[in-house]
């Protein structure tokens, strides 16, 4: 067994699941529910992500450069203020603060763990921040990466089929990850189920900095050739109204959006 999942806290994992597996494999230093028959990527846009490439230039090349430039840097905000926006949206504190909330956050499709570790900068002792995703080499940089004494643990699932239990987080984040799956708001209607009622929920992910009917038929193509999805400015924040959640804000850059808010406590 890997020393980043030991026995007691790959229980705390278990029990957030809503059919823990009888004999957990966590053989990799994370708990894989999807094994060798997990199917292929389904578009370019995921098998690229799939890569072993990426993940060695994910967290300080691919990610810092692109993200970076697509919120408009140098006007928009770096890494280390994206992480911090998060942090303040999930409603958790920041490194070094003493009153740092026990929550309970998971990052959905959370790659080499850039933004999972972010996270647990600002959770409590008995705080828990659960990092999943589908690609192996992705979690391996990840495992690799993480001090095996912080509150994150990893765990090899379907984002847009996620294996957790109603109501069982605080809060979640989706970074970076919404515009790669094939259906978005079926993984959206995942986290909302498994958020707590009150929890909150910030997702970043890509915006189509027009309204016009080319730029509209542009994302198509793209869509369709690439598997990427391109979202209109109301297209989020509806999806989130639409489920119930109040409270909802939105900072929009150039070519990307950060919307958040707070699930219905009912």
């Amino acid at each position: 067994m890997s020393e980043s999942m030991a026995p007691a806290t790959a229980d705390r994992v278990l029990d957030l699941l809503r059919e823990p597996p009888g004999t957990p494999d966590v053989s990799a230093g994370y708990l894989d529910l999807l094994g060798p028959s997990a199917k292929a990527p389904p578009s370019l846009a995921q098998s690229v992500m799939e890569s072993t490439f990426l993940p060695r230039i994910y967290e300080k090349v691919w990610r810092p450069v692109g993200f970076n430039l697509a919120k408009g840097w140098p006007l928009g905000p770096d890494t280390a203020e994206e992480h911090a926006m998060a942090r303040d949206w999930l409603g958790l504190s920041h490194p070094g603060y003493a009153a740092r909330p026990p929550a309970t956050v998971l990052d959905v499709a959370c790659g080499p763990g850039n933004v999972t570790r972010a996270l647990a900068a600002g959770i409590g002792p008995e705080g828990l921040v659960v990092g999943l995703d589908a690609s192996e080499s992705m979690l391996a940089r990840a495992v690799a990466d993480t001090d095996p004494g912080a509150d994150v643990r990893y765990v090899r699932g379907d984002a847009v089929d996620l294996p957790f239990r109603d109501g069982a987080f605080d809060a979640v984040c989706c970074f970076g990850a919404l515009y790669l799956f094939d259906d978005p708001w079926t993984a959206v209607d995942g986290m909302t189920r498994v958020l707590k009622p009150g929890g909150r929920l910030v997702i970043l992910t890509s915006r189509r900095p027009a309204p016009l009917p080319s730029a509209r038929l542009g994302g198509e193509l793209l869509r369709r050739a690439t598997g990427f999805t391109v979202f209109g400015d109301r297209e989020v924040t509806e999806a989130l109204a639409d489920r119930g959640f109040t409270a909802i804000r939105q900072r929009r850059y150039p070519l990307m959006q950060v919307v958040g808010g707070s699930r219905s406590p009912r």
